[in-house]
């Protein structure tokens, strides 16, 4: 129904926006631009996600944002006034500690990220290295001379958000990531965050950087990799027919609705808009139609009058 179209819900007809309602059961949302901005949910993003449940619709939160952990973002969830349990959360922390348990991984990882990563890999009995600041406190030739050490043991780098981001942990990275049988995850690689004043780096700028100096690809753990809701589809809990992804962003959610089979819902609260859709659309190619949603909303919050 209205298939990579954008179609904008709110010049349908009221009986056209129902049916269209009718024909999902399951609904896979964003967080962050969708339902929330930081610590404030966007207007009517509560009530929205509450009455798909009324409703008899599953709900699940789906989250490139590794610095938390499924629990933290189910207390922020309910913080806030969203209807949630824990099984309804997806996180990229938690879907990149499940990869390396999932393969009998028994050897020490390094972690760029946050304690997020860390405490998912803790609840799976994974060793890992500390998180935090680690800066360079010296020149380069004193560095490498006398302050570089590297763990032993390490089999896996993983690469999520990092504040403190540095060149000695782009250095322990690419050093560990020489050894071709080091696995290399990234959580997500979101290029920036919705903020109104600032451009926030993301967690792709960073694994960029991380790929580029180890030159090595991360396997990514999120958004639009579909294996971040392949155990839904697997065990049956949702089908991908009747299943709606709604997101801001057009390369991660709406990509990865495409690549799941899922109906696809852009919303204007976060990273892209209209414009950006027109100019795939006018470039015409397979990979630009990819990232097209099927249809449009101002703000989740706007479908509420049709429920």
């Amino acid at each position: 129904m209205y298939k990579q179209s954008c179609t904008n819900l709110l010049d349908l007809p009221e009986a056209d926006v129902k049916k269209w309602l009718d024909s999902f059961d399951s609904v896979i949302t964003d967080c962050d631009g969708v339902v929330w901005l930081f610590n404030n949910p966007i207007e009517g993003s509560v009530e929205t996600i509450n009455k798909f449940k009324e409703i008899n619709k599953k709900v699940f939160f789906c989250t490139n944002n590794s610095t938390k952990t499924r629990g933290e973002l189910l207390e922020k969830a309910i913080r806030l006034g969203f209807k949630m349990n824990e099984d309804e959360i997806i996180s990229t922390a938690h879907a990149a500690a499940a990869y390396l348990k999932n393969r009998n991984f028994n050897k020490k990882v390094f972690v760029i990220g946050s304690e997020g990563i860390t405490k998912e890999l803790d609840a799976l009995g994974i060793d890992h290295n500390e998180v935090g600041p680690d800066p360079i406190t010296s020149n380069l030739n004193q560095f490498v001379s006398e302050e570089l050490k590297l763990d032993t043991g390490i089999g896996a780098v993983i690469v999520g958000f990092d504040e403190h981001i540095s060149f000695p942990k782009l250095t322990k990275a690419a050093s560990y990531l020489n050894e071709t049988d080091c696995i290399f995850l990234a959580t997500n690689t979101d290029e920036r965050f919705p903020m109104p004043n600032y451009v926030i780096p993301g967690t792709g700028s960073i694994v960029k950087a991380v790929e580029t100096c180890a030159e090595r690809d991360a396997i990514v753990i999120g958004k639009p990799n579909p294996n971040i809701c392949e155990s839904l589809i697997r065990d049956g809990i949702i089908k991908p027919e009747r299943t709606l992804m709604i997101g801001d962003r057009c390369n991660t959610d709406i990509l990865l609705g495409t690549n799941c089979g899922f109906q696809t819902l852009l919303v204007g609260s976060g990273i892209h808009q209209p414009d950006h859709v027109k100019a795939w659309l006018e470039e015409g190619t397979e990979e630009a139609k990819k990232l097209v949603p099927d249809v449009y909303l101002p703000k989740l919050g706007d479908l509420l009058k049709f429920m």
